[in-house]
């Protein structure tokens, strides 16, 4: 017997806000793991740095790390560091997929808009990551903050 098929996986990086899983995309150098970074500094988890292994379960995406880079994180200036084990999350169903990208690319009023990962919808929005307010605009998208922008699905 053959071992299993390896599971499919995107580049980007996932933060378990509150329970809700968020996939936060974008090129090398975007922004993703100094957003992730922040975010853990205000009591998010770290689920997977670089490469999130996804899965499809009940209706749900699920994300976690690929085993060899469980507990890493490549911090830009740094390097790579291992993540204080009360500060992962083994696993998160994703709630919200984000894509990084400059500050002139985000509408200031977006329509609402999905991404689809393994055929499921998932609601999606752009957010530019060096923006001081990016985490707490992230965490009104999850619906976290003091009110909820994003309809739930």
């Amino acid at each position: 017997m053959g071992e299993p098929p390896p599971r499919p996986t995107e580049h980007g990086t996932c933060v378990l806000i509150d329970g809700a899983g968020v996939l936060l995309r974008g090129r090398p150098g975007a922004g993703k793991s100094d957003l992730a970074l922040r975010l853990m500094d205000d009591g998010a988890r770290l689920v997977a740095d670089d490469r999130v292994e996804l899965t499809a379960r009940d209706g749900a995406v699920m994300a976690r790390a690929p085993d060899p880079l469980k507990g890493l994180m490549e911090v830009g200036g740094i390097g790579l560091i291992r993540v204080d084990p009360e500060r992962l999350a083994a696993e998160a169903r994703l709630a919200l997929v984000v894509d990084l990208v400059e500050a002139d690319a985000v509408e200031r009023l977006p329509a609402p808009d999905s991404a689809e990962l393994l055929g499921i919808a998932l609601p999606r929005i752009d957010l530019a990551p060096f923006e001081a307010s990016a985490p707490i605009k992230l965490r009104l998208a999850v619906g976290q903050g003091a009110g909820v922008i994003m309809p739930q699905p």
